[in-house]
């Protein structure tokens, strides 16, 4: 497989982007109230996300190394499988969001966009091609009844 960069190297970089971005961007500043408990659940919410999933990967007792798909010894479509495929990357979408709420700046989520389009593309398509290839149809089948994200 052609991936390299571990998702979660990628996901402190755009991070870093936003945190760029925020300090040298004069303009899209803004505050509203109830921003910290929009911050925070956020940032609940995506853990509780990849907590669940990590744990539903190591009951099945099948890899969580994204840089190498082609370990997995089991197709989990179950449990927060069900509602999405990538909750991993989904929780690290949701740290994004709730650093560039953090932050203060409008023009972050345009980052956290880059972020999905990034993974979307480097990641998810190159390791959606190899569990394709290991589960056929099954997998086939489980990507037409659940989404990609969300």
């Amino acid at each position: 497989m052609k991936i390299k960069v571990p998702p979660a190297l990628v996901m402190l970089v755009f991070g870093g982007i936003m945190y760029v971005l925020d300090r040298f961007l004069p303009v899209g500043e803004f505050d509203f109230f109830g921003k910290k408990l929009l911050i925070w659940s956020l940032f609940g919410l995506g853990s509780l996300v990849i907590l669940i999933s990590v744990i539903q990967f190591m009951v099945k007792k099948t890899t969580t190394d994204p840089l190498n798909p082609n370990k997995a010894s089991k197709l989990i479509t179950n449990g927060i499988y069900k509602f999405t495929r990538n909750p991993m990357y989904l929780g690290m979408l949701l740290f994004l969001l709730a650093f560039g709420l953090k932050l203060g700046n409008a023009f972050n989520t345009i980052i956290a966009a880059g972020f999905v389009s990034y993974m979307n593309r480097f990641q998810i398509k190159p390791e959606e091609e190899v569990l394709a290839k290991m589960f056929g149809k099954e997998y086939n089948i489980y990507c037409k009844l659940t989404r990609r994200w969300f």
